[in-house]
């Protein structure tokens, strides 16, 4: 079932993505390695899967502390988030 991300989630792993996309094209500057293609897609990919996996940790802490009845309420309120646009399956 889908589950909506929490709003800590979202602000923490939008922050990390761009703090990371700076870091990695500083440091691949600092070895040399020329601007293009390979090279802006090599950064997205990387700050992608950093900001993927802190999102993670992040809704892995927010369960923690809350505890899972929390995460069960999410995962209601995305069904009905879903019913409410009337993109239910059948």
């Amino acid at each position: 079932m889908l589950a909506l991300p929490s709003l800590w989630n979202l602000l923490i792993s939008t922050l990390v993505f761009f703090i990371a996309v700076w870091a990695i094209r500083r440091y691949l500057a600092e070895q040399g390695i020329p601007r293009g293609m390979t090279r802006g897609l090599l950064v997205f990919i990387l700050a992608y899967l950093l900001a993927w996996g802190v999102g993670e940790i992040v809704d892995w802490m927010v369960e923690k502390i809350e505890g899972p009845q929390a995460s069960a309420q999410r995962t209601n309120d995305a069904a009905e988030l879903l019913k409410a646009l009337g993109q239910t399956r059948p």
